[in-house]
């Protein structure tokens, strides 16, 4: 039976890089290009983010399956505060979508943001990734005004949810 782990890596961390790699592929198929949103690696360096894989340890070793990575973004208000983080890059591998990883790492990231002081979860993604909407909405985040590289953009959707103390 396997297990799945959470793992804090660096960006260029290998396995973080070859699931990037993937997201972007993805977006490109449901969008026509990668998403071009300006990172410095530094922004996921703590106390300021982190970035994370999911593993699944099975017989035959572990399995990188799922990335995800939060940043501050003082400068985006939401739901009253400005002491808010930024979900990034979260994506499941399509052969471990379905066993729960996504919220899970979900849940990890809201964790650690707010260990780090964030009040708020805020996050962009876009109208073409509807089970990524679905997923957010489940667990309690609410629409909210663009910001980001892409708050002019008409498939972009932008969320928060108040993270719980």
């Amino acid at each position: 039976m396997s297990q799945t782990r959470i793992e804090r890596v660096a960006y260029d961390h290998a396995d973080a890089v070859r699931l990037i790699a993937e997201v972007q592929l993805e977006y490109a198929r449901r969008y026509g290009s990668s998403d071009d949103t300006p990172l410095d690696p530094s922004v996921f360096d703590p106390p300021r983010g982190s970035f994370y894989v999911a593993y699944l340890d099975g017989l035959d070793g572990a399995e990188p399956v799922a990335t995800g990575a939060w940043r501050r973004r003082d400068d985006v208000h939401a739901l009253g505060s400005t002491r808010t983080a930024e979900i990034k890059r979260m994506y499941v591998r399509p052969g471990a979508q379905r066993r729960g990883i996504a919220r899970r790492m979900l849940a990890h990231l809201e964790a650690t943001a707010r260990d780090a002081g964030a009040e708020v979860m805020v996050l962009e993604t876009g109208d073409q990734q509807p089970e990524a909407i679905a997923l957010y909405t489940s667990t309690g985040y609410t629409s909210i005004p663009g910001f980001g590289h892409y708050r002019d953009a008409p498939e972009n959707r932008c969320f928060a949810v108040r993270l719980q103390v």
